[in-house]
């Protein structure tokens, strides 16, 4: 279990890491990426998960409650079973383990991100723009339409991703990047397509804790559409999943 929660610790810290700090490079002043728009962003977070995978695959890459919580409804393994290691089943106290390395991942990476991108935080800057660079918010706030948004969204990734697993293909990390980045093109732009708690939440606490110059709210008031509407979507494609033929 230690291993699994090294393994989702490092693989979400690289992907807020990578994802953050696509969003800080685009939209904060005096950057090079500067104002380069939503296409560069949303490749840059696909390119986060890429990494992310890699770097958790020990753990079966979850580095997302919404993927934990939607193989738990499908009845999966958080690992299946390999020649190596036997599988991990999905109990109470595995669950925690990975919520647990999700959650301290994602913080950690955006630490890192603020340290990286700390002169460009100093510029003045709207408090706005300086809390999208760690979390999403909506384009239009209604809360309850922005929650319909997550959930789907994140039903289409984990039931996607429940479905690469019944498939032969061995595309992997780079299949589950592509899917994303296609998840960011096509629904991303009522809410910034959070998709993931941990990547939402951590980053959150982090913009709360750092001595970020005008950084203004955290904006807490919606922050439960990015945690609960994931955690919806992922479960419902996990059971939606359940119905899938095995190739």
């Amino acid at each position: 279990m230690m291993q699994i929660f090294v393994s989702e610790v490092a693989g979400t810290a690289m992907l807020t890491l990578l994802g953050c700090g696509v969003v800080a490079n685009v939209i904060l002043p005096k950057t090079k990426g500067f104002n380069s728009g939503w296409v560069v962003i949303t490749f840059g977070w696909g390119l986060a998960v890429f990494a992310g995978v890699y770097i958790a695959f020990a753990s079966g890459a979850h580095i997302n409650p919404a993927v934990t919580f939607g193989l738990l409804a499908n009845g999966s393994d958080m690992v299946a079973a390999t020649d190596t290691h036997a599988a991990v089943p999905g109990t109470l106290g595995n669950v925690l383990v990975y919520l647990a390395g999700e959650m301290i991942g994602a913080f950690l990476g955006a630490v890192v991100v603020y340290l990286t991108y700390k002169k460009h935080f100093d510029e003045d800057a709207p408090g706005a723009t300086k809390l999208a660079v760690f979390s999403t918010g909506p384009e239009l706030r209604s809360y309850g339409w922005n929650f319909l948004t997550e959930v789907v969204g994140t039903f289409v990734l984990v039931f996607v991703i429940i479905h690469f697993g019944k498939s032969p293909s061995g595309l992997g990390p780079l299949a589950v990047a592509l899917l994303v980045v296609g998840i960011g093109m096509s629904l991303g732009g009522p809410t910034g397509y959070a998709i993931n708690p941990a990547r939402d939440l951590g980053p959150r606490i982090a913009h709360a804790v750092l001595p970020i110059r005008g950084k203004g709210s955290s904006d807490w008031g919606y922050s439960w559409v990015p945690v609960a509407g994931p955690i919806v979507g992922g479960v419902l494609a996990g059971v939606a999943g359940l119905a899938m033929p095995t190739l």
